[in-house]
Parts: C-alpha cells; structure tokens; sequence
C-alpha cells in the first residue's frame, strides 16, 4: 500500500486543522489563566464561556449546565462518584448495562470492593440492544443511578435512552440517568431534553478535537459532590486551572462536526453498506450487532479460525489500522465483555475486529481494506491450518 489507511476512528482521530490552528492561538496568545483579574485572565475566561455556550448549544442545554473535565473518563467517574456521595441517604445502588466502556464498570467494581456501592447490571439482547423495562425492573429502593451509554463504542448499538428514562423516572423520579454519549456526539442527532438524562458525557478526541479534554452536563437541579477539589473552578464542581487551549479546540471540533454531521452521516451509511457487502461474503464471517440501527461509523466482525489480534497485527504491517476493540483494553488481549454479553461465541469472538470510520473516509479507502481483510483472513487460516 502507498500510504496508510486509519479505520480505528472509534477509539481516536486526528485532530482537525482548524482546531489546531484555533489551539496554537490559545497556546501563545490568550495564555492567561481564566481565574486571573487581569486583561489575559479576563480573555482567557472569555474563550472558556464562549466554548461552553458552543457545547451547551450542541446539547441543548444552559451553558452552566455544562462542565469540563479531561476527558470522557473523569466525567463518568464524576457522575457515579458525584452521585453516590450526594445522595448516599437514600443508598448506594448503581444500575448499568453490561456493555459499558470500562470507565463505567471498572469504576462500579472499584468502588464495589471497597464497600461503597452495590451494582446490577442489565445484560443486552444479540444485537448489544438493552432494554428499558429490563432496567427499570432492575431498580430497588436504594437505587441512586442508572448509567446506560448511547453509542456502544464497540459493536455501535444504540440504545433507547428516551424509553428508558421515561421508564425509570415514572418509577422512581428520584434516581439520575446518566449516559455516555461520546461515541454518539457528532456522530447521530440527539438534545438532552429529548432525551431527558440527568447526566451526560462527552469528549473531544473521537470527533477532531484534541485528547484531555472532555465535558459533563448536568442538569441544573441535579446535585453531585465534587470529586477534584482545590480552587473552586467549574462552579465548585471541578477545581483546577481550566485548560483553555483544550477548551477552545473542543468547541471549534463540536462546530465542525455538527455544521457538517448530516453529510457525514449520509457518507458513513454509503461505506458502512459498502464495507458490510464486502465482509458477509467473506466465508465464516459474522457481523455483530444490527448495523442497520447502529452508530453510523462502527462495524464490529468477527471471522471464524482466525485470531482478532493477530489479524490487527497483519493488516497493520500492510499500512492498515484497526482494532480488537476499545483502545482502553486492546492490548490486553482481553475477550470483549459488550461480545461476550451478547452471547457471541467465544471463537467468533476471539476473531473480532473493529472497523470504525472517520469524516474522511472515502470509498475507495473502504474497498481497498475490505479486500486487504479478505485477504489476510485467508492467509492466517491457511497458516493456522499447516
């Protein structure tokens, strides 16, 4: 292959060139710290409200309903440790799907061992779809959050968030909804109020933004205990000096990518039905999940006889980059637990990839991988074989 072709959007992308040219601004320029009373503080501060007015626009929210943190994985651990704390007189119990990213359930079983929250969690049907009544049969008395993502970020399931909410809070309108919505913004259309959660999370590096830095909204009457405190910033609900650059390349990557998701959209389904007639004719090949209702940008396969790493690793070494699954765990060599959960049988999903696309993805990229992965599929069988 001539040059490299990155289909592992899903776990980073590239940051846009606008964003970088935004960031270089606030790195040199308007370098003041936002808590300072002076002219650079005071700019500082400025691009700060400004990049929360753009998120909370994105969101549909109030802009001091929005938080910024340094990722999708302390805005997680804020709403679950926030609300355990704030609401520790009415209990300790969790309710979550099975197939959270880990910043959930590593979380969940962290703070389980040290005796300071019970959890259930709620198992998927095949196609990695949670159902609503499921979870809000799994309330109890004591139940103080309910945490289910939008866009799992290994197979694309979408799950029913709106139905689910509505189910939980009918039940028990004490209970937050949080989700994790960072595979889902700029990548399928959604507004808090539609959705009604509580909490949501979201980050910067999956749509074109930089890496640390990340955001929580929260609506206005949900109580959380600060989990970072120091100077007070945030609203006293996350201290430490706000990291403006991040800040300003997180807001200048949200513009672009909602100004442009529809068209993206439109172009992810075109190669996601290219790439998905390329791989189901691949013998033994099965696609997880029901790509037809999934996230637009994700295809999760897995290929019988073959290893998932192994196979990352060979078409790798061809210029070609995918993954096994979420970066967090990939090289562990950790069985998928959103697969396993699905009930996908272990040796299809021991020969799972990922392939996620990005808002430059083209058509003949697409073509060119999926004969790459027919191809090295049949080699390593064929070695497997000898």
């Amino acid at each position: 292959m001539a040059r490299f072709i990155y289909l592992d959007h899903a776990a980073t992308t590239r940051v846009h060139g606008e964003v970088a040219r935004a960031m270089q601004g606030a790195l040199l320029e308007t370098f003041g710290n936002p808590s300072s009373p002076h002219s650079f503080g005071l700019e500082a501060e400025r691009l700060v409200r400004q990049g929360r007015e753009v998120l909370a626009r994105a969101l549909g929210s109030h802009a001091d309903e929005v938080y910024f943190t340094s990722g999708g994985t302390e805005a997680d651990n804020l709403a679950i440790r926030g609300t355990l704390e704030a609401k520790n007189r009415k209990g300790r119990h969790v309710v979550a799907s099975a197939v959270e990213h880990a910043a959930i359930l590593e979380t969940l079983r962290h703070l389980e061992e040290r005796g300071l929250c019970e959890y259930t969690l709620v198992s998927p049907d095949d196609t990695g779809r949670i159902s609503p009544k499921a979870v809000a049969g799994a309330l109890r008395d004591d139940t103080v959050l309910v945490t289910v993502m939008l866009a799992n970020n290994e197979v694309g399931a979408v799950q029913p968030i709106a139905e689910l909410v509505g189910l939980v809070k009918g039940k028990d309108p004490t209970v937050y909804c949080h989700t994790d919505a960072v595979q889902a913004l700029g990548k399928m259309s959604f507004r808090v109020d539609e959705l009604g959660v509580d909490l949501l999370t979201i980050s910067g590096h999956k749509i074109g933004g930089p890496k640390g830095i990340g955001g929580l909204y929260c609506r206005q009457d949900v109580r959380l205990i600060s989990q970072i405190t120091g100077g007070g910033q945030e609203d006293d609900l996350r201290s430490g000096t706000e990291n403006v650059p991040g800040i300003v390349g997180f807001a200048r990557a949200v513009t672009l990518a909602m100004d442009n998701m529809a068209e993206n959209i439109e172009s992810w389904r075109k190669l996601q039905a290219l790439l998905l007639e390329y791989l189901e004719a691949i013998p033994d090949a099965q696609i997880h999940g029901d790509p037809l209702a999934n996230a637009p940008h994700i295809v999760n396969v897995g290929f019988g006889g073959v290893r998932g790493e192994v196979l990352v690793h060979a078409l790798a070494q061809e210029g070609l980059y995918v993954s096994t699954g979420a970066a967090c765990s990939s090289r562990k060599h950790i069985a998928s637990h959103v697969l396993k959960a699905m009930e996908v049988p272990k040796a299809m999903a021991d020969g799972s990839i990922r392939i996620s696309l990005g808002a430059d993805t083209t058509m003949e990229e697409v073509e060119i991988a999926a004969d790459l992965i027919r191809k090295k599929v049949v080699e390593l069988r064929r070695f497997q074989r000898s």
